[in-house]
């Protein structure tokens, strides 16, 4: 579609999010007429979510700039299943104690981002375990479960990757689909939720989920009818066409000709691209795991880091996504070279940090990379280990304080990395591994280890 009416897809176009959208007119006209409700969900796999959920949390931020309501949906009841998509494997099951732990964990995130209140465009936060926690199974299979065609949900890629590659597929993970299109669906009954907000990978889940309200409604605006040989007919179950049946066919037409018929619900779809590095890296990853928005599983100052440490290529890309610069100073920042790219990714490196910790801690992080990198001090964001002054005794190899501070995994890894030349004590090249780094190495207690030029500990003398 080349020209929007609504503030909130002209700026997800001009920032990159948009990957598909089910019917982009009907939904911009939507957008645009009414303010609408949108939700994005996300499963407590893990006691943080990570730089790849930011995508989709920036999208509900903008959503709620341009004057409509988001709804964070926290997996409460699909995390118990498991969502098979992008995965080659079933995700560990974890215990009801663990999710809830979990998601305590991960909401305070949402504030960072949003605003939640009672006005009319406030964020909310909502369980799907509120009810799917209360679902009679047989019922489910009768009210819910006929409407969906195993033909058609074995060509969702989640299913269908495990399948070629003979993987295993647990019917656990076969139904995740089933309950994310009835989320929609619930959501809508009960929030007036119209559009569903998701990475790519989700296409096909959030079809189901749009289908499933269209089924529904179909349903209720029909009436038996009794053809002739006196035949009555007693449901019937349209489909969305398309040439295989495969939810990447789907096409806006489709869309456009059996969605919208009747006085029916219409839902929306919008997916993001999955994001992965110039480098070919998956986002959210790094050499040292993933990247945590919670700072106790990530501190601000490697959060700054990681964003600092963006390929040339990215830096464009990801101060559209990740920040809210003006789109014209960007476009001034992205056409930056050689060395003073740098600068651009200082600022997006700040500009992200202080979406997600705070304009305090952005800055402390930038004073600490300036003292660190440009000074060669220690800035107070770098990692502190601990070291009692008796088992520092007269010295110990320096191979075997760089393991111990964290730096190596082990022995052999801090040997390599002296002898590579990456080991540097004080700002200073090490040349023997098996140097004795005593107390004279300290000043008022305390020494800076670097590995390489980008990871440093300081060592505390007790």
């Amino acid at each position: 579609m080349a020209n929007y009416t609504s503030d909130f897809l002209r700026v997800m176009r001009e920032r990159g999010f948009i990957h598909q959208c089910t019917d982009e007119a009907g939904l911009d006209a939507r957008l645009h007429k009414e303010r609408t409700a949108a939700y994005a969900g996300f499963d407590a796999t893990a006691p943080s979510l990570h730089a790849g959920h930011l995508v989709s949390i920036m999208a509900l931020r903008w959503l709620q700039r341009s004057g409509h309501k988001p709804i964070v949906l926290l997996g409460g009841g699909t995390t118990k299943v498991g969502d098979p998509s992008g995965k080659d494997e079933a995700r560990k099951l974890l215990a009801a104690e663990d999710i809830q732990k979990n998601i305590e964990a991960i909401r305070g995130v949402f504030e960072r981002f949003l605003k939640f209140g009672a006005g009319a465009n406030d964020a909310i936060l909502v369980n799907n375990a509120d009810w799917l926690d209360k679902l009679n199974y047989i019922h489910f299979l009768r009210d819910v479960g006929r409407h969906f065609s195993v033909n058609r949900m074995l060509t969702q890629d989640s299913v269908k990757l495990r399948l070629e590659r003979e993987q295993n597929l647990s019917f656990l993970e076969f139904n995740y689909m089933i309950l994310q299109a009835y989320d929609f669906v619930e959501l809508n009954q009960r929030y007036g939720c119209a559009l569903q907000i998701g990475g790519s990978d989700q296409w096909g889940n959030i079809v189901m989920g749009i289908d499933l309200q269209r089924r529904i409604d179909a349903e209720k605006r029909f009436q038996p009818m009794t053809l002739e040989g006196k035949m009555t007919v007693l449901e019937v179950q349209p489909i969305i066409q398309s040439k295989r049946n495969d939810p990447k066919d789907y096409t806006t037409e489709a869309f456009m000709k059996h969605i919208n018929q009747g006085d029916g619900k219409a839902l929306f779809g919008l997916t993001t691209p999955l994001l992965s590095t110039a480098a070919g890296a998956k986002m959210g990853k790094s050499a040292a795991g993933a990247v945590w928005l919670n700072k106790d599983m990530l501190s601000p100052y490697d959060y700054w880091q990681y964003w600092r440490n963006s390929e040339d290529a990215d830096v464009g890309r990801f101060l559209r996504l990740f920040t809210e610069l003006p789109i014209k100073e960007i476009e001034k920042l992205e056409a930056l070279r050689d060395a003073e790219i740098n600068e651009a990714k200082k600022i997006l490196a700040s500009e992200a940090t202080k979406l997600c910790h705070g304009d305090r801690a952005a800055k402390q992080a930038l004073e600490t990379a300036k003292k660190t990198f440009e000074e060669g001090g220690v800035g107070q964001d770098i990692p502190v280990f601990k070291l009692a002054a008796a088992d520092l005794g007269k010295g110990l190899a320096a191979y075997d304080l760089f393991r111990l501070a964290g730096l190596a995994e082990s022995g052999g890894e801090a040997k390599r990395l002296i002898r590579g030349g990456g080991g540097r004590i004080n700002d200073k090249k090490i040349e023997d591994e098996s140097e004795l780094i005593g107390p004279g190495y300290f000043k008022n207690g305390e020494l800076k280890l670097s590995a390489g030029r980008k990871k440093h500990v300081v060592v505390k003398l007790l």
